[in-house]
């Protein structure tokens, strides 16, 4: 029975310059090489079905458009699917198809163009939204025990002890009277 131990399982650092050239996806020639290439298969995966609901939470719980379409280009450009030049061209497209998808599915969402004045509040509608998918994840028998109930832990008045505690008024102490 071997544990394998996770902070150990990562690149060494360094490791990125000792590769072959060429050896990596994004030194190789890209996949599309026009932003109409592109764009086709950002169409193609953006309106996909399966991958709507992942999207649409994401902008429901607030990330900005910019944030979401700058991932994925860059990580397409990492991959080799197109060329950082491509990227930069193809952004503005991007934001605006996912815009578009999130106004088929009716869903208010932030550009991230504008600066946000509170980003340390949490909405209520995030709250909501996480409150919903919790919910639906647990079985019915445990969704309705204890979820609204705090159970209060037990005040023990523990003597400090330890070498820095300070000692008992009342306990005798090893040290002679001077």
């Amino acid at each position: 029975m071997e544990e394998s131990n996770f902070i150990f399982d990562t690149s060494i650092p360094g490791q990125s310059l000792t590769a072959e050239i060429g050896s990596r996806p994004w030194q190789q020639p890209a996949k599309y090489s026009t932003v109409e290439e592109a764009l086709e298969h950002y169409v193609k995966k953006i309106t996909d079905p399966a991958l709507n609901e992942p999207l649409l939470d994401t902008i429901e719980m607030g990330t900005p458009i910019t944030s979401i379409a700058e991932i994925l280009v860059q990580t397409s450009a990492m991959e080799g699917l197109h060329t950082i030049d491509v990227s930069m061209l193809l952004l503005p497209v991007i934001m605006e198809l996912i815009a578009y998808v999130a106004d088929e599915a009716e869903i208010e969402y932030n550009m991230g163009l504008t600066k946000s004045v509170n980003t340390d509040e949490i909405s209520p509608a995030n709250i909501a939204l996480v409150m919903k998918k919790f919910k639906s994840k647990l079985p019915e028998e445990e969704e309705n025990e204890g979820l609204n109930t705090i159970e209060e832990m037990p005040q023990q008045d523990a003597e400090p002890s330890g070498l820095m505690a300070r000692p008992n008024s009342d306990a005798p102490t090893t040290q002679g009277e001077m």
